[in-house]
């Protein structure tokens, strides 16, 4: 797991020391454990390195014997196949950033759909004086790029690229206004002009300093019906999620998880148990002192019943405002979900124990649990999802935000492929906008900005496989989703309670917000705020917190507080009173 960027010049001139300096200074807390660097002419590629395996003969970049260079950051899980499917092959390093450099020299671009992993690489193939980037058919792990008189320039986090001056500091409206209805941004364009992400799946090819060719895995793509009867299917599911639990597990470091208590986390537990001698270590996060159901009794039960080590992690009032302005500095690609806040402590505790965590992102939305594909699988339903958004109705907002649903409409458009069902189009829209643009930037930032690597089984190519070609009834069954995931559990965690209703992940930041209503005059107040919202709209909003407007009121202060950093640059304050009273 690592941090990587790089500099194309158009005219082939050596890319600028001090530029790459600025990009591996901005990346450095995704690998602190050393750096690289490459160059060529017209070339300069970096990485940061957080040392998972092959730890002293693992740096980066990697070259073959004609020269060519790879930077990557992930992990490629088959890798131990990749290299004894390529015999004779001569290898440097016991990485696995190795093998996919030599599959790309043997098989050309197509090497990426090859790859069993999560990755955002850069190739620099001096046989042909092109550079070739790649990223994760899922969107695991993050890639940004863009271009310019300089030529073109890529890295992992797109405040990288800020921070090497590509491109000027702002905000395009229209993602903004995005942003606020919605909770995360879609598509290809970010927030910032001029930045853009690299698409999930996606392979691009550059020459001179421009984008020559493109090409794009799916995660979803076509397969075969996964069919059964209930017992076999059981079975086919154990074998799959075991399978790919043992491979996220391959580290030369120590490893733990994020314990929740719910379906997906539980899931994990238990099959960790199973491959492990040494007792699984468990980070579980709770909110003591609110109204919001605690799970950690939970949580800490089912650790305790498979032998594992629960870590208590409490979340309070004290550490929502004293984290916000790191939360907000590091999500340089914004999404709203608080469900940032635990994540960031929980990586921030597990630090001082273990490099890598696994975690429960995407069972939901390959086994079906969100109540919005029990709704989409019923005929008589709407096609569209996400039809309200959060400030729909407040009379806040300068201006309607008219085309806040154009990325998800056309994600919807795109994904309503033949012979797909209904449940399977709601879900692959979910896979195409919502899990890679909110869920997983949400997990890379606020554990990269901690050290720590995340993995996450359920999204791994083979479980996806059989997940998403699932009979639409061994996923919803009435108003239970993930019907077969939670048989399964009922037979290996029984005490996991597999068909409890499902809970969701609630943070109490509304009760929190509604405590000191003076923060609203001062999220009214920044330049930010004022460019989309009637101040006195946003004062009056903080001043009158209910259930339903708690989350646009979230909303506000965590857009605040992130364009105070990103576009202001100011730098991370104590707290977020102290970040909104520095008005610079």
């Amino acid at each position: 797991m690592c941090g990587i960027a790089g500099l194309i010049t158009r005219d082939g001139s050596p890319p600028c020391p001090a530029t790459l300096d600025r990009l591996a200074d901005a990346l450095g807390h995704r690998g602190p454990d050393g750096r690289g660097r490459h160059l060529r002419a017209g070339v300069g590629m970096i990485q940061t390195r957080l040392a998972i395996i092959d730890l002293e003969g693992g740096r980066q970049p990697i070259l073959d014997y004609d020269g060519c260079a790879i930077v990557a950051n992930g992990e490629i899980y088959n890798d131990p196949e990749l290299r004894a499917a390529m015999p004779g092959q001569l290898f440097r390093t016991g990485s696995d950033s190795e093998s996919p450099l030599h599959l790309y020299r043997r098989a050309g671009l197509d090497f990426a759909a090859r790859l069993r992993g999560m990755f955002a690489l850069a190739i620099d193939d001096a046989t042909t004086g092109r550079v070739v980037l790649a990223r994760d058919p899922f969107g695991i792990k993050p890639l940004y790029w863009c271009e310019g008189p300089f030529g073109f320039a890529f890295a992992s986090e797109a405040g990288a690229l800020l921070a090497a001056g590509f491109v000027p500091r702002g905000v395009r409206a229209d993602k903004a206004l995005e942003l606020l209805q919605l909770q995360f941004t879609t598509g290809g364009e970010t927030i910032v002009p001029g930045i853009h992400r690299v698409h999930p799946g996606q392979t691009l090819v550059i020459e001179n300093g421009r984008i020559i060719e493109t090409r794009r895995t799916a995660a979803l793509g076509a397969s075969d019906p996964t069919l059964g009867d209930e017992f076999t299917l059981i079975g086919r599911l154990d074998e799959v999620l075991a399978n790919s639990v043992d491979v996220h597990q391959r580290a030369d470091v120590p490893f733990g998880m994020f314990l929740s208590g719910g379906i997906d986390s539980s899931a994990l537990l238990a099959l960790m148990a199973r491959l492990n001698r040494r007792p699984v270590l468990a980070f579980t996060a709770g909110f003591p002192g609110t109204q919001i159901a605690d799970e950690r009794r939970h949580a800490l039960f089912l650790a305790k019943t498979v032998g594992a080590e629960a870590i208590d992690v409490p979340f309070d009032a004290d550490d929502f405002w004293s984290l916000l302005p790191r939360v907000a500095a590091a999500m340089d690609d914004p999404a709203a979900d608080y469900a940032c806040l635990p994540t960031f402590k929980l990586a921030e505790v597990a630090r001082r124990h273990v490099k890598v965590i696994l975690s429960g992102e995407g069972g939901d939305e390959l086994f079906a649990g969100y109540g919005r594909y029990r709704d989409a699988a019923r005929v008589w339903f709407p096609k569209k999802m996400r039809r309200k958004g959060t400030f729909d109705g407040l009379g806040i907002l300068r201006s309607p935000a008219t085309g806040w649903r154009d990325g998800i409409a056309l994600a919807e458009r795109d994904e309503a492929q033949p012979g797909r069902t209904r449940l399977q189009i709601a879900q692959a829209i979910d896979c195409a906008d919502w899990l890679p643009n909110d869920l997983l930037i949400k997990a890379d930032r606020c554990l990269m900005a901690n050290g720590i690597e995340g993995r996450v089984p359920f999204l791994d190519a083979k479980v996806a496989a059989f997940a998403f070609n699932l009979p639409d009834r061994f996923k919803v069954r009435g108003r239970t989703g993930k019907w077969l995931l939670r048989r399964w559990l009922d037979g290996v965690l029984p005490e996991a309670q597999g068909f409890l209703p499902k809970r969701g992940f609630t943070v109490p930041v509304a009760d929190w917000i509604k405590a000191r209503p003076e923060i609203g005059p001062l999220v009214a107040a920044q330049p930010g705020i004022a460019e989309l919202a009637d101040p006195a709209a946003v004062t009056s909003l903080f001043r009158h917190i209910a259930p339903k407007t708690g989350f646009a009121a979230w909303s506000l202060l965590f857009y605040a507080l992130w364009h105070r950093h990103h576009v202001l640059n100011r730098p991370v304050a104590p707290d977020a009173f102290s970040a909104l009273t520095d008005l610079g």
